[in-house]
């Protein structure tokens, strides 16, 4: 009986989170959050990619929030790097961008998890357990947008080029004099363009193209 009574249940240790945001207002509003749930504990934060992989070693958390997009070291690089150094981190990226090239980057680069900053909270503690246990967490509107950018092909170099010239509103004459290529050629470019990117026209060829990170904005 004696015995019984020194073996209370013990809970849980909460899962320790570091926070890597270049935003103090975004880390204090993920703290917050965090903090509602008794199984989770923030250990730490970072305002960049650089700061990440310090405070990382120095606390050792069980999970990293990072986003994505931040200055000088981006939450890529740092993704990369934190890997290299730790193949065990666990790394979910919380960020504003939904663009596809930046998802399958992070995937690519080992991120265990994607999630927009919109992500109610109970789904963000849904995904933290979720990839603390050794999963992988993407929301089902993203990994279906990944299977579908798996089973397409990718766009050539070339292809690329004259889908730039049709973004730019060139008619098929005018890319063939740009690349020096035959009229003929251009024309099953296009076909080829709009079957791979599944679209109806070259407008919405275009309108794909920006979205699956193809092309960029041009800034003055």
């Amino acid at each position: 009986m004696g015995d019984m009574a020194q073996s209370p249940l013990m809970s849980q240790a909460p899962i320790r989170i570091l926070l890597v945001d270049d935003h103090s207002v975004v880390r204090m509003g993920l703290a917050a959050i965090l903090g509602l749930d008794e199984g989770l504990s923030v250990v730490g934060e970072a305002e960049d990619g650089t700061q990440a992989l310090e405070k990382f070693k120095a606390e050792k958390p069980d999970i990293v929030l990072m986003d994505v997009r931040m200055p000088g070291v981006s939450g890529i690089e740092a993704l990369r790097a934190l890997r290299t150094a730790c193949p065990a981190a666990r790394v979910v990226m919380l960020t504003t961008s939904e663009l596809d090239e930046d998802i399958q980057q992070a995937i690519a680069a080992g991120a265990c998890g994607y999630l927009p900053k919109s992500v109610k909270r109970e789904e963000l503690s849904k995904a933290i357990r979720h990839v603390h246990g050794g999963g992988h967490y993407v929301p089902e509107a993203m990994a279906r947008r990944l299977e579908q950018l798996a089973r397409r092909r990718h766009l050539s170099a070339r292809e690329i080029e004259v889908l730039d010239g049709m973004r730019r509103g060139l008619s098929n004459r005018d890319i063939a004099t740009a690349l020096s290529i035959s009229e003929h050629t251009v024309k099953a470019h296009v076909k080829a363009i709009l079957q791979k990117l599944e679209s109806a026209d070259r407008a919405e060829a275009v309108a794909r193209g920006f979205e699956h990170g193809l092309l960029k904005v041009e800034r003055p």
